[in-house]
């Protein structure tokens, strides 16, 4: 009876998963810049420097996915077209989009610059954590920019299927923005010691790097020749950049509303004290590379969800779709497994302060149990967008995270003393509320879809 009810699935998992493993790893490497930050400045500078990384990745990451999310636009629109054969149409899209997408990454230099450096004197942390976060803080922002001109291009290449080339770029890119920050941070071959600095210029330096590659490959690969006749300045028009957009701005916001809340309970936690706010660190790296991980799964799902749109599929569409839900659903339960079992020597990664470490071994139990939740919320996020639909799942995000999950959080944590136990569970509602709701959303829709192919 099980064999039979998942047989019907068969064919889409390796599809998908060869399609999405190399979207996995890709997503995974933004994680680890910041990950790799986090386990060299805990091993060779200390706790306090580890709570500044903390503190910045926090602010970091809500800056850093508005701009993923709004470069998320071009994807489903390439993969629709290119359902379609429509190959003049996938040209003129990425023009427009890396115009958005290199004034977007400008804006969101100036709002760090102008916003954030002057915003994280007056959120109440350690005056010391402050002080080594900011020169950090500012060379990430920097490192928006390029960061951006990569995205452009790799939404691309993955919206056509050519996933890849980003892999290995991003790769090769953490290998080296490692390596350059042991150097700038521990101070080698003559180099005087950086601090939490030197992982600033690490990452700076890999982005910029990422970004000339990356946009090499496409713009010189055979395999896009006929989709660039038509990048061109005079491509460049209000309907398209709207289309990007339209699809594009929600999608940051649904990203943001999530990142955001996990943000602002860094910022809870830290006013517990620089113990807990370095712990939260530690398992929320660890919860954010399953995160993009299971995001990877998100994007290759909006792919196949995209192509199978174009061509009216609506059937494959959502035996697709299920198949992304079995898939990140065997994943998940995986990692939960590695959280629950290791929750007490993973931490050692970052750390040997055995207060820290402590504190981070029961977060990671906590991030066992919503390691479902999250994967799944994410790839019902993928699905929904390679169908078009982003304005009800940013709603649903909203009430997730800051209506439900953030202030249960504040009152549990802060409220009653649970500490950062107790925002955590916060965060666990708010994953299991935007879960339940985003998977009713595809359920309503696609059944929609295949009943509208069955009456015609």
């Amino acid at each position: 009876m099980i064999k039979r009810t998942f047989s019907k699935y068969q064919p889409h998992y390796q599809t998908n998963l060869k399609l999405a493993v190399p979207v996995v790893i890709s997503q995974l490497g933004h994680t680890l810049v910041h990950t790799a930050d986090s386990i060299i400045v805990g091993h060779f500078a200390g706790t306090v420097p580890l709570a500044a990384v903390a503190l910045v990745n926090s602010i970091f990451m809500v800056i850093m996915v508005i701009g993923m999310g709004i470069s998320y636009g071009l994807t489903p629109l390439i993969a629709q077209e290119s359902g379609r054969k429509n190959f003049k149409e996938c040209g003129k899209l990425l023009a427009n989009s890396l115009l958005i997408n290199s004034i977007i990454g400008i804006i969101l230099y100036v709002l760090v610059y102008y916003g954030s450096l002057a915003v994280i004197d007056n959120m109440d942390q350690s005056p010391e954590v402050v002080r080594q976060a900011k020169p950090y803080l500012a060379l990430l922002g920097i490192s928006i920019i390029p960061l951006m001109v990569f995205m452009t291009f790799k939404q691309f290449a993955e919206g056509l299927g050519f996933t890849k080339q980003a892999m290995m770029i991003s790769l090769w890119g953490n290998v080296f923005n490692i390596c350059l920050g042991i150097i700038f941070v521990k101070g080698l071959f003559g180099i005087s010691p950086m601090g939490v600095s030197g992982v600033g210029w690490s990452t700076l330096a890999d982005r910029l790097i990422m970004a000339v590659v990356m946009a090499m490959y496409v713009l010189k690969s055979r395999h896009f020749t006929a989709y660039l006749k038509t990048f061109t300045l005079n491509a460049i028009d209000t309907i398209r950049s709207k289309a990007i957009l339209k699809i594009g701005t929600p999608v940051a916001m649904q990203y943001t509303f999530e990142v955001s809340a996990f943000s602002a309970a860094a910022i809870f936690i830290g006013t517990i004290g620089a113990v807990e706010q370095a712990a939260h660190q530690v398992a929320i790296n660890m919860a954010s590379m399953t995160y993009m991980m299971a995001s990877g799964i998100s994007s290759a799902a909006t792919i196949k969800t995209g192509n199978n749109f174009g061509r009216e599929d609506f059937m494959s569409l959502r035996l697709s779709a299920i198949s992304s839900y079995h898939i990140v659903l065997g994943f998940m339960s995986l990692t939960a497994l590695i959280f629950i079992v290791f929750n007490q020597f993973l931490p050692w990664i970052y750390t040997s302060d055995t207060n820290v470490i402590s504190i981070a071994a029961q977060l990671l139990i906590i991030a066992g149990f919503f390691q479902l939740f999250d994967g799944t919320q994410v790839v019902g996020l993928g699905i929904l967008r390679g169908i078009g639909d982003v304005n009800v799942p940013t709603i649903i995000t909203f009430v997730a995270y800051w209506i439900i999950g953030l202030p249960i959080g504040y009152y549990l944590g802060i409220t009653l003393g649970l500490g950062a136990n107790g925002v955590w569970y916060g965060l666990t509602a708010g994953l299991l509320v935007s879960s339940i709701l985003l998977f009713l959303r595809f359920q309503f829709f696609s059944k929609k879809l295949v009943r509208l192919i069955h009456t015609e």
